[in-house]
């Protein structure tokens, strides 16, 4: 595969910028500051003009090399979930991948048993982490393809381009990623995030998002003598888990189906808290799964007592969709970009969210397109060499085709 690209991301997952949930700061690790701080050096080692605020957020800009009214955007996040680790990344590369095992640290495996896909990229190359860490390929991946679409654009000046903005973002992975980002001075009139998955993945549609934080009030006795007077927060707690619909439980949804997920819990008889995310792409669906949750809080409340459940439940984000179809050229551009590289586009709707569709709705149109990664937020994400490299392709046709595009005829 292309060796700057592999390079590239191989030292970009090697920095830990695991962002933390529930931070006051911002970003909420400092340790993403490293990874955004040496983007913007590289870019200006380019000869990019490219500024970090004191945020984190890095901007760039490479002028327009032919007349163009239409600025062209792309933008990944540098930090990694939580969910798993991301420190101390150990990539293991495997070249024309055989089928079989691919053995990890500590007596794991990567294999086509647990994970069928494998088997599709039989000849390729396959990027994992060891196996005690996640591989950040969500979304260094992201990262290191829009790092060398610049680093073409600028050693190729005969590639004629439109006006092309960059972005690098710090706690996506925490749905904070767009808190403070400029749209202003970002300059973009459309933009992609690159932050999906496999080849010829294109998403204008995303869940509506919102958390949902529980806290149970209990009475502790002694169990000896706690007939008729004890609340035991954990069982109350258990009970509103029971009275959500099981069949909307994640591991039972796909596609456009919503559901109810049970994200932590900790607690004890006297009090007892859980944190849930509540997801739907259809909006009036979303409003009924919020509108139920609420009165099952009630229904123990008047069970057990006033205020013995309180459900905090806030808005993340919402379905981009009707924000992207009066700019759908972003999605049949993309799409026939694709088409040039060989690659069959897939418009799927994202079971999550991305940047793209909160600055969707503050006024920049923004899907999201593949990067060549699987089974992110775990042990066993990995990255094929091949499909990053198509992803490359693809946004160099994407450049090209809005190097002509006449955004007073969209």
């Amino acid at each position: 595969m292309n060796k700057k690209l592999l390079d590239r991301f191989l030292r970009y997952v090697a920095i830990d910028t695991e962002s933390v949930p529930d931070a006051e700061s911002f970003p909420s690790s400092d340790k993403q500051k490293r990874l955004l701080g040496m983007l913007c050096e590289e870019l200006q080692e380019l000869g990019v003009k490219a500024y970090m605020d004191d945020y984190g957020y890095v901007y760039a800009r490479l002028p327009a090399n032919v007349k163009s009214n239409y600025s062209l955007g792309f933008i990944a996040h540098a930090d990694t979930s939580p969910a798993v680790s991301g420190k101390d990344v150990f990539p293991i590369v495997t070249p024309d991948y055989d089928g079989g095992d691919i053995p990890l640290a500590e007596g794991r495996k990567l294999s086509p048993e647990s994970f069928p896909d494998l088997l599709s990229h039989i000849g390729q190359t396959v990027i994992s982490s060891d196996g005690r860490t996640l591989l950040g390929a969500d979304d260094k991946a992201g990262v290191a393809e829009i790092m060398t679409l610049v680093e073409t654009l600028v050693s190729h000046p005969e590639i004629k381009h439109g006006a092309v903005q960059i972005a690098f973002t710090p706690d996506e992975e925490v749905g904070r990623g767009t808190d403070f980002f400029d749209v202003k001075r970002f300059g973009a009139d459309g933009a992609y995030t690159v932050d999906g998955g496999g080849l010829g993945e294109l998403e204008y549609e995303n869940f509506n998002a919102a958390t949902a934080k529980v806290r149970v009030k209990g009475l502790s006795v002694h169990p000896g003598s706690a007939k008729d007077v004890m609340l035991n927060a954990n069982l109350i707690l258990m009970e509103l888990q029971s009275m959500l619909p099981v069949e909307q439980n994640p591991r039972y949804t796909s596609g456009y189906e919503g559901f109810f997920h049970l994200d932590s819990m900790n607690g004890s008889c006297d009090e007892a808290t859980a944190t849930y995310i509540i997801r739907d792409h259809d909006r009036d669906k979303f409003e009924q799964k919020k509108k139920l949750f609420g009165q099952i809080a009630e229904f123990l409340n008047a069970k057990y007592g006033a205020q013995t459940v309180t459900a905090e439940i806030s808005d993340s984000y919402y379905n981009m969709k009707d924000k992207i179809l009066p700019h759908i050229h972003l999605v049949e551009n993309a799409k026939s970009a694709m088409v040039r590289a060989g690659v069959t586009p897939k418009v799927v709707p994202i079971r999550g969210g991305t940047d793209g569709a909160r600055l969707s709705y503050e006024g920049l149109p923004c899907p999201n397109i593949f990067t060549g990664g699987y089974n992110c937020h775990g042990r066993y994400e990995y990255a094929i060499g091949e499909e990053m490299e198509k992803c490359l392709e693809v946004l160099l046709n994407i450049v090209d085709v809005y190097k002509d595009f006449d955004k007073s005829k969209k």
